[in-house]
């Protein structure tokens, strides 16, 4: 039986594959000073950070044996506002912590 569809002069184009881009992240890092408590900056890492206990530990000790540790790794806009948060914490409670933010 013989096909009666008109024909079509229209040719299917596919779409090359679009890639997707993971934005860069970045990591905050806390360094370490003479005056800042090691109770507050565990506050800071549980409060900022959203760490449990033991790990916001860690990462305290981390920062007190080695000058500096991470707190997290984020795009770099929420890096940014989290270091903030750092530095506004610490100024409320008067002490000198830093936080810098560099690329992971």
């Amino acid at each position: 039986m013989p096909d009666h569809r008109p024909a079509r002069d229209t040719e299917i184009i596919e779409r090359p594959d679009q890639e997707i881009r993971q934005s860069p992240l970045f990591r905050v890092v806390l360094h370490n000073d003479d005056y800042t408590t090691m109770d507050f900056v565990v506050s800071v890492l549980e409060t900022v950070f959203l760490m449990q206990p033991a790990e916001a530990y860690r990462v305290m000790m981390e920062v007190h044996c080695h000058g500096r540790g991470t707190a997290g790794v984020y795009p770099h806009e929420i890096a940014e506002t989290k270091a903030g948060l750092v530095h506004g914490l610490a100024r409320e409670r008067g002490f000198p912590l830093r936080a810098s933010v560099e690329e992971a």
